[in-house]
């Protein structure tokens, strides 16, 4: 963990996440140089930071990540922004973007065996154009109706940040 606090503060906030690896006093340039060594040896990055010193980092990380109690900086610069100002939310988001990304997948490999299937056969004339409508109308409804499926995706508990609220 890199933070612009000092050594004891993030200490004791590296304690309550459960990071073992915390530096204080980490200047912005210094946090950013940090991810963009990381990324050099191949490491897939992800930023946590709220305020304007974290910008720089936020922006070089491969998913820059923002507190919503952030500045307005961090918050655009930030791929996400968190709506909670509780860094233990993080895996929570990282659960509903995975979800999201495999209900992509399943909706084009689906869409795609309907247009291998379906475009051929209305193109020989061996289904009505009514018919083919029908279908696309239908494929359009399941990718609809798959996507719908995401508002019952509940995170995995992944400590007290998801029981209780936040101060």
């Amino acid at each position: 963990m890199l933070s612009g606090d000092a050594e004891r503060i993030a200490a004791a906030v590296g304690r309550e996440l459960g990071v073992d690896d915390v530096h204080g006093g980490v200047r912005p340039d210094k946090k950013a140089a940090a991810v963009e060594a990381l990324r050099h040896r191949g490491r897939v990055v992800a930023m946590v930071g709220d305020g304007v010193n974290d910008a720089p980092a936020l922006a070089a990380a491969d998913v820059g990540i923002a507190l919503g109690s952030g500045t307005d900086v961090a918050m655009e610069t930030a791929g996400v922004t968190l709506m909670r100002a509780d860094p233990r939310l993080v895996p929570a988001a990282l659960d509903v973007s995975r979800a999201t990304w495999s209900k992509i997948r399943q909706n084009l490999f689906w869409a795609f065996v309907y247009n291998l299937i379906g475009l051929p056969l209305a193109a020989f004339g061996l289904l009505s154009p009514a018919f083919a409508g029908a279908t696309m109308a239908l494929s359009s409804a399941c990718v609809v109706g798959n996507s719908l499926l995401l508002r019952r995706w509940r995170p995995r508990a992944h400590g007290a940040a998801l029981d209780k609220p936040v101060d």
